[in-house]
Order: structure tokens, then C-alpha cells, then sequence
């Protein structure tokens, strides 16, 4: 009999085994395994905290405080390993349970990711010019303002700080000034948002700053970017990475000179040499030393906190801290509390939303400067006042002492009281909800809206008793507050493609900008006591008081086009239009283009054999970009203003407002426009161990933005917003970045830039020659004059040729010959523009040492030194500076300081050269072994010290030579007026994390 093989039961059963098999086989394939293995670096150390993660997952893990690791991988898996400053190594499993891997440093810098307007590009493809300040000492700096990480760190950037107060804003220009009238200041962009105050950012929480400085960088953002853009990137969280990280430091602050005043006895021989008709009783003896009274050593404290990672296609950063910085000026600080919360989650392959939310409140108080000491000027007064006078009138309880024999001052406790109860309080929110759509891998579309609220209120009380000022007042109060709501909307679509050797990147966009913004204002007098300071307790409420609203708005639309053959041939071209509401309807809309291209010669066979040539690069861009920046939002209006008539006079009792014209009507107002053309050469050498960078730069500023003042009487009012006049900014700028020794046990890096910058005022036109800047009221004559042909700021004044020997008068050089001095006898005598600004830095590390030293200065710059006319200038019985001790006393005399009474002109004699060497930051760090702290779960713990202005070598006189009285103005630049010191700080801190 045959026997059926193929039966129901043997097919199922056949099957069945197949199926069994074959899922034993595909599980022996899918099983993950475990693997093991430890990370080091080049010398075999261990490296904790490096990345390990499965390619083309999430799935990751991080080395502990050995190295080591242990993680779940299917047997064919591909492991990322990463470390920051290593080259990513890819390693294949393949079936191995133990991987050791060894990273090596990664010398190159050409693929680092630079961030570009509205994207981000590799390093060695950038066509323009740009720079990127290190941010990796930064946690280790008592910076309070970001713009101070990058004094002396940029190329073509230069960062003063107008004065040492506490809350001052610094003074950033990015390859000079453009504009007389309108900003100079550049456009912020923080995580893709445009602004103009950064104060509100915490340095802990910066990722990275690159600076756009030609037009064909910076003119995707058009209106906005004349003055060059800072785009400043906040961090983020970083796969594999979970973090909490604490950094926190306290130190002092301390003047970093002092003018030492004259003593009673050198005092009262003064005032016998001047002759003045005053007599000093023969009791008084020192006996205040003001500089004690009036400075201090002021604390700086910073604290914080912040956690991040990135785990399940979800990554966030949270951060918040607490800064304090009280001056050496007694009334002087500044404090503020900063929270920040970034988030970012792939929902789907296709769809990936974030939001960047950023709340700050931050706090400041200054002093009265710029001002005399008969006008509460705080500084000068510290020398003018006489060392006899107390701090307080014992006949007069509760009211400072003002007794000073007929000499028209107040001494500097009683000036500082004068702002002691001022407070400016700012409260900012900066939130933002982005999405990115992904339709393919190489078009995406991301939408983001932003809210930018800011309120400011700012107070200010003057008590009614113990000030001279106060008691003629019977007190004084004020209270002023603001609200700015800006939103900002932008789409951006971007496209890249690749065939070959040829890549395209194409992007555009639109981006609309509202803001609005309200004031109300109130001021009162007439105050009972100091006791409460409100408004509420005043008996008068100032008529003048009241409220303001106003908006504006931008539209733009904007497009790039990038071409890239192999890295070799680089072409890149913009085009933005931007439409505002704050212009002329008829010349609204304003079009900025702009192109860059660039030749990798390093990369051409003829090149081929120079091995000891990493990069060689040519660029070059020409572009344009506007300002408008100074402009009112309704400037090109004719506007009025109101007056107020007093109501409870008689027949007044229903009275309306009258309205006065307060400006002519521009109906051609417009764009400011800077045309900017730009070579540059890259090159690196030797293994990527040396970069150098080259720029030649010519900006032109047409069109300028000018407050123009015609002739009394010549129209229905004498002020006008028009456009008029050109400036010229030239110059060379040069980096070197080098990597001097690489070891086992020592590394050393170094960072040299320059910048030289000429700059002119070419032409005006209605009015053809400005005066600014007018000082003491002894002298009451401006000491700048601006006119074409000139740099601006120029000093403007007497020729002084010494003294005369026999007559121990200032000598005036006549210069037409007619026997006197007039105003025919002035010249420029000083140029504030220095010939060049640079920056040196130096890293070491050694066993876990870690020391910076950040060198930076200035040459070529003149200071009018104003407060001189007050402290040497001997006109009257105020207290003088010890330098008067050199003063002229008899015929033949030979000296450089004339007699007590001189004829006091603004001149040279004033004129200082302030050109500088400064030590701005020495930081020195340990980092102490991981193994000791790993019982502690801790991964990191670094003590730091950090000293800054430590040293400064200068020929000035003043207190210190990095000074404006007139802040960031553009047209008025280096003149020490009773400005508030710099100073120098010592800090220790500390960096931990776990």
C-alpha cells in the first residue's frame, strides 16, 4: 500500500517547524547584545560625559566618570561616540560585546556650523565675512552684559564701556560709526529673534555668538543691519547628555585709580595764590576724606542653576539665576533675576515644534555724572570739596553740611542723595512657538510667532530735607511707566539639492513686525518728609503729567540662492525689501540685495602638492543694507505739541489744550542706506594648527538720517527729520587663531586680532557744520565740531603752546597774526578715533589647570579730558587735584601747570592721548579628578578665580582711559566729563555639575 506523505497534519506540522525555524533564525539575528567598553582620549585618559549612541536612533547612553560604558545594541548596530572638541568616531558592533574607542582632538574648524541670517552654513563654505567669539571661558567671567564677552575677542568689533557704573550699556560698533543722528548700535538676533537690548540675557545660558560684519552677511536682515548683526545662539539639550549644572560666583570691585585732592594746608595756600575774596576761619583741619565717603569696595555676586537633555526625540534646556553687582559709588547697582526654558520635541519624522520662552527682571541704579560739583556732579565733587567740610550740619540735624564760605558746591554724599531712592526697574518676556515641517529631506517649511513684552518703571524721590536741592523743591517725585508689545511673525521656506558635485540651497520668506507701545508719566513736588516716597504723599501734582501711546510696524520679504560646486566655487546672493511705517508712504518700501561669492584655490590642482596647506580661501561680497534706527514712529509727520492751559485761573475754567507745531512735514524721508564691499583670504596651514583671516572693508552711508535745525523764524518751526549727507568707513582687519603645543600634559592656543578703521564724514547739506558737547559752565563753549571732510568727533578748540614763563598764562597761538586770541584761532586739536583697537588671547591647560588671559587695547585715540577744567583749571575756591602743586607761582618759573586764575579756553592743553594696554580677564581653573567625586554622583567640579582690568598701562591722567561721557552717541566720542570709574574685579567661583 503507498503511504500519503502530504496529509492535513503533516503540512501543518511542516509548516509549523519552517516557522519555528525561521523566527529562531530572525530573532538570533534582531537579539540585541550587550555591550561594554571604555572611551579615552589621545594621551589614554578616560573621557566621562562622552556620547554613545545607536546610529539612527535615540537609544543612547554616556560614559561614566572612567570612561566606561554598558549598553543594549542589536549585534549589527552602528555606535556613535562623541565628545566636545573630539572628532565623532562611527564604530559597527558586529556581534562584539567589548568596543574601546580612542577620540583624538579635532584640530579643524572648517566643519563647525556657522549661524547665518534665517539658517546655518559649514565654516569653510562661508563667502562673507564673519566672526565667531569664543564662548568657552565665558562661565568663568563676571559679565553682566553680553556685549562684554566680546570686548577684544572680534575682528573689526569694537566694545567699549562708556563707564564703570554698574548698569551702564555698553558701546558696540561693529567696523565704525555710520550714522551721526541715527543708531549705530547692531541688530541682536537671539535664537532667531531681532532685537536691540541684550541686557536681559544671562552669559551661563550662551551656546554661541557669531558677528555678521560686511552687507553681504548681514543684509538678509536689510532695515535692520547696517550697524552689522550679533547672532547670539542660546543653548539647547544635547543627546545623551542629562545635566544639571550650577555655576556661582562672589568677589569685589575696586577702583582702578584715584585723583588725590589737595590736603587743608595745601588748600589754603591755594586760595591765597588765587586771590578770591574769601576768608577761612583758622580752626579747620582735614577732616573727611570724601573718597571714603563717596566710593567703596563693591561685591559682585552670580548663581546659576540649570538642567538639560535631549532623550526620545524630546531635548530641553532650563535654566535660572540671580546676578548682583553693587558699584563703588556708593547708590550704585545693578540686579537681576533671569529664567529661561528651552524646548524642543520631534513629534512626528515630518513635524518638529519648539518654543524658546525667556522672562527677565532686572534692576539698576547710577549717579549724577557729566555734570560739575556745583551741579551734583558725583565725581568731580569727591575732589572739589574741601577736606575740612563734615558729612553732616550739627546745627541743622538731619541736613547735610553746605557751609563752604561763599564756594558755589555741595559735596558728594549729598550728590549721591540726590539719586539714592532712583530705581529703573525692567520686566522682560521673550517667548517663542516655532514649528518646522518637514516635506522631504530637503524642503522644509518653519512658521514661528514671538511675543517681546517689555515694561519698564522707572522711579525717582528727592527728599525735602536733607538735600539743598530737596529743601528748595520741598521734595520731588517721579513715576514713569512703560509697555512695549513687539510681535513677530516669519515663514521660511528652504530648499537644498545635490547632484554630483553641485549643490543648491534656496530659502525664502516673509517676516511681519507690530509693535505698540504705552507711557504714562507723573511727577509731584512739595513732599511733608522722606518717610513716604509715593506720589500720594504729595501736596503738588505737576500739571505736566499724563499718558502716550504709539505704534509701527515692518513688513518684509526676503530670498537666498547658494551655489556650491565641491566646496570650490561658492556663490551666494540675497534679496530682502523691507516696507515701515515709520517712512514717507511714497518711500516706504526700501530694497536691500547683496552678493558673495568665493574660490577655494586649495582645492585646484595646482595647489595639490603644497602639503603644508590645509585651506586657502578668496572671498569677496558687495551688498546693501538700511537704517532707521533714531527715527520717531510717526517722523515723517508734521506733529504738535501739546500745551496745557491752567484751568483754575480765572476764565480758564473750561479752557481746551493748545497746540504749537513742533516740526516741518518730510515728505521725502527714507531709507538710510550703507553700501558695503569686502575682500577677504582664509587660509589654514601646518594640520589645521594655524588659522588667518584677512578682511579689507569700504562701507558708504548715503541718505544719512539727520535731525536738522533751520533758522529761527525761517518756517512754522525749526526742526525737521530729513535725509542728507554721506560717511565714508574704510579698513583692514586680521585674525590669527593658533594651536601652539599639543601634548599629553600641556596645550596651549592663542587668538591675535587687529582692526584699523578710517573714518569720514563726506558731506551735508542744509546745515554744513555741527557743535556738540558742551561741558564746564565755566568755559560754556562745545569742544566737538563735525563738518565733511573730517573724522567724526573731532575736538575743536585753542592751540595751547605751554606756559609762559613770566606770566604763568596759558599761551594761545594766534594763528592769523591780529595780537589777540579769538574765535578765528580755533582748529581741531584731537581726533577721539583710535588709529587701531586688538585683542590677544592666551589658553593654557596642565593637569587640570586651565588659565586665560584675555589682552586688549586701544592706540591712537585722544581724550578730552574735561574734568580737568574742573579739578586743575583753579578758577575759583573749589578744592583742586594735587597736580596744582606744580602750578606757576613766580616770573620765570618753568612749569607745564599755569598760575591759580588763568584764562581757561578749550584746548589742547586738555587733549590727552588715551591710548591703552589692558589685562582685561586672567581666569585660572581646576578641574579636579572625576574618580574622586564619583562617589558623590558628581561629574565635574571646577574652582575658578578670575581678575579683571587687572593691569592697564596708559600715558592718561584721568581714572581710566576707556571712557564717554556721551555714551554710545555717534557724533561725540571720548570725552571724560565727571564720568562714573571703571574698575577692576576679583572673583572666585565655581562650576559643578552632575
Amino acid at each position: 500500500m503507498k503511504k500519503k506523505w502530504l496529509t492535513k497534519s503533516s503540512i501543518k506540522s511542516t509548516v509549523l517547524s519552517c516557522m519555528l525555524f525561521m523566527g529562531g533564525l530572525f530573532g538570533l539575528f534582531a537579539q540585541d547584545v550587550t555591550v561594554r567598553g571604555t572611551v579615552t582620549d589621545s594621551f589614554s585618559e578616560p573621557l566621562p560625559g562622552a556620547s554613545v549612541l545607536v546610529k539612527g536612533t535615540t537609544q543612547g547612553i554616556v560614559t561614566d566618570i572612567n570612561g566606561e560604558f554598558v549598553l543594549n545594541a542589536p549585534v549589527n548596530a552602528i555606535l556613535v561616540f562623541s565628545f566636545i572638541g573630539m572628532e565623532t568616531v562611527e564604530v559597527e558592533v558586529g556581534g562584539r560585546s567589548v568596543v574601546d574607542v580612542v577620540l583624538h582632538e579635532e584640530y579643524s574648524i572648517l566643519e563647525e556650523l556657522v549661524v547665518v541670517g534665517y539658517g546655518s552654513v559649514a565654516r569653510r563654505d562661508v563667502t562673507t565675512s564673519i566672526s565667531s567669539v569664543s564662548t568657552d571661558d565665558l562661565e568663568r567671567t563676571p559679565v553682566t552684559n553680553i556685549a562684554q564677552a566680546m570686548q577684544g575677542r572680534a575682528a573689526g568689533v569694537s566694545v567699549i564701556r562708556p563707564s564703570g557704573s554698574p548698569d551702564t550699556d555698553m558701546v558696540v560698533r561693529i567696523r565704525g560709526t555710520t550714522s551721526m543722528n541715527a543708531s549705530n548700535d547692531p541688530l541682536y538676533v537671539v535664537d532667531g529673534v531681532p532685537m536691540t537690548d541684550i541686557r536681559f540675557l544671562s552669559a551661563n545660558d550662551i551656546e554661541s555668538i557669531q558677528i555678521l560684519k560686511d552687507a553681504s552677511s548681514a543684509a538678509i536682515y536689510g532695515s535692520r543691519a547696517a550697524n552689522g548683526v550679533v547672532m547670539i545662539t542660546t543653548k539647547s539639550g544635547t543627546a545623551g547628555h542629562s545635566r544639571i549644572s550650577f555655576n556661582g560666583h562672589v568677589g569685589v570691585t575696586e577702583l582702578t585709580n584715584r585723583i588725590r585732592p589737595l590736603n587743608m594746608s595745601q588748600y589754603r595756600e591755594y586760595i591765597d595764590d588765587l586771590g578770591v575774596n574769601i576768608t577761612l576761619p583758622d580752626h579747620l583741619t582735614d577732616q573727611t576724606d570724601w573718597y571714603d565717603e563717596t566710593y567703596r569696595a563693591g561685591v559682585v555676586q552670580s548663581y546659576q542653576l540649570s538642567a538639560s537633555n535631549s532623550v526620545d526625540n524630546l531635548s530641553y534646556y532650563i535654566s535660572g539665576g540671580y546676578t548682583r553687582e553693587t558699584g563703588v559709588i556708593q547708590v550704585s547697582f545693578f540686579e537681576r533675576y533671569n529664567f529661561r526654558a528651552n524646548v524642543e520635541n520631534q513629534i512626528r519624522p515630518w513635524l518638529n515644534l519648539s518654543t524658546n520662552v525667556a522672562y527677565s527682571d532686572y534692576t539698576g541704579n547710577g549717579i549724577i555724572s557729566g555734570q560739575g560739583s556745583n551741579r551734583a556732579g558725583v565725581v568731580l565733587s569727591v575732589v572739589n570739596t574741601p577736606t575740612y567740610a563734615p558729612v553732616w550740619d550739627e546745627n541743622n540735624p538731619g541736613q547735610y553740611y553746605n557751609n563752604f564760605y561763599g564756594v558755589n558746591i555741595t559735596h558728594p554724599v549729598e550728590n549721591m542723595s540726590r539719586s539714592e531712592d532712583n530705581r529703573n526697574n525692567n520686566q522682560r518676556l521673550l517667548a517663542t512657538g516655532k514649528t518646522v515641517v518637514s516635506f522631504s529631506d530637503n524642503l522644509n517649511l518653519s512658521s514661528s510667532v514671538t511675543l517681546d513684552r517689555h515694561h519698564n518703571h522707572n522711579t525717582s524721590f528727592l527728599d525735602p530735607i536733607k538735600t539743598s536741592y530737596g529743601r528748595s523743591n520741598y521734595g520731588q517725585a517721579s513715576d514713569n511707566r512703560s509697555t512695549g508689545t513687539v510681535m513677530i511673525y516669519d515663514n521660511v521656506l528652504d530648499y537644498n539639492t545635490s547632484r554630483g558635485f553641485h549643490r543648491f540651497d534656496v530659502m525664502a520668506g516673509s517676516s511681519g513686525t507690530t509693535s505698540f507701545w504705552t507711557q504714562s508719566y507723573q511727577s509731584a513736588s512739595h513732599f511733608r518728609d522722606g518717610k513716604i516716597q509715593t506720589l500720594n504723599a504729595a501736596n503738588r501734582i505737576s500739571p505736566g503729567n499724563g499718558t502716550f501711546e504709539s505704534d509701527w510696524s515692518i513688513m518684509s520679504y526676503f530670498g537666498r540662492v547658494a551655489y556650491n560646486y565641491d566646496s570650490r566655487y561658492l556663490i551666494t546672493a540675497n534679496m530682502r525689501a523691507d516696507g515701515s511705517s515709520k517712512l514717507h508712504p511714497d518711500h516706504r518700501w526700501g530694497y536691500f540685495p547683496s552678493v558673495s561669492g568665493a574660490w577655494r584655490l586649495s582645492s585646484e590642482p595646482f595647489l595639490a602638492d603644497v602639503f603644508w596647506m590645509d585651506d586657502f580661501k578668496i572671498r569677496g561680497g558687495w551688498g546693501q543694507t538700511g537704517n532707521q534706527s533714531g527715527l520717531g514712529d510717526y517722523a515723517y509727520l508734521e506733529r504738535y505739541n501739546i500745551q496745557r492751559q491752567n484751568w483754575w485761573e480765572p476764565g480758564n475754567a473750561n479752557a481746551l489744550i493748545m497746540l504749537n507745531q513742533a516740526n516741518l512735514r518730510a515728505t521725502d524721508l527714507k531709507w538710510e542706506t550703507t553700501t558695503q564691499t569686502n575682500i577677504g583670504i582664509d587660509l589654514t596651514v601646518l594640520n589645521n594648527r594655524i588659522t588667518m583671516a584677512m578682511d579689507w572693508y569700504y562701507k558708504l552711508t548715503t541718505d544719512m538720517l539727520m535731525h536738522v535745525t533751520l533758522p529761527s523764524g525761517s518756517a512754522a518751526a525749526n526742526s525737521i527729520q530729513r535725509n542728507e549727507g554721506e560717511m565714508v568707513n574704510k579698513g583692514f582687519e586680521f585674525m590669527i587663531d593658533s594651536r601652539n603645543i599639543r601634548n599629553r600634559q600641556l596645550t596651549w592656543d592663542t587668538n591675535f586680532n587687529i582692526s584699523f578703521n578710517r573714518n569720514e564724514l563726506k558731506s551735508l547739506e542744509l546745515t554744513k557744520v555741527y557743535y556738540h558737547a558742551n561741558t564746564s559752565d565755566h568755559v560754556n563753549q562745545y569742544i566737538v565740531r563735525n563738518e565733511p571732510g573730517r573724522p567724526l568727533g573731532g575736538f575743536y578748540g585753542y592751540v595751547s603752546d605751554g606756559v609762559d614763563p613770566e606770566t604763568g598764562d596759558l599761551i594761545y597761538r594766534d594763528f592769523d597774526d591780529k595780537g589777540f586770541v579769538s574765535t578765528s584761532d580755533r582748529r581741531y586739536i584731537g581726533d577721539p578715533n583710535p588709529d587701531f583697537i586688538f585683542g590677544l588671547r592666551n589658553s593654557f591647560s596642565y593637569r587640570g589647570f586651565s588659565l586665560n588671559v584675555l589682552i586688549q587695547g586701544s592706540y591712537g585715540n585722544d581724550i578730552f579730558n574735561a574734568s580737568r577744567i574742573e579739578t586743575e583749571g583753579m578758577y575759583d575756591a573749589k578744592n583742586q587735584s594735587r597736580a596744582v602743586l606744580d602750578r606757576w607761582r613766580i616770573p620765570g618759573q618753568i612749569t607745564d601747570m599755569p598760575r591759580a586764575g588763568f584764562e581757561i579756553l578749550p584746548s589742547s592743553y586738555f587733549i590727552e592721548d588715551g591710548s591703552y594696554l589692558r589685562v582685561k580677564d586672567v581666569s585660572l581653573s581646576y578641574s579636579i579628578n572625576p574618580n574622586v567625586l564619583s562617589r558623590w554622583g558628581i561629574a565635574r567640579l571646577e574652582p575658578y578665580v578670575t581678575a579683571s582690568n587687572l593691569l592697564t598701562w596708559t600715558n592718561y591722567s584721568g581714572m581710566d582711559p576707556e571712557v564717554n561721557q556721551w555714551g554710545g552717541s555717534g557724533a561725540v566720542q571720548g570725552i571724560d566729563w565727571g564720568t562714573y570709574p571703571q574698575t577692576k574685579s576679583f572673583i572666585f567661583g565655581v562650576n559643578v555639575e552632575f
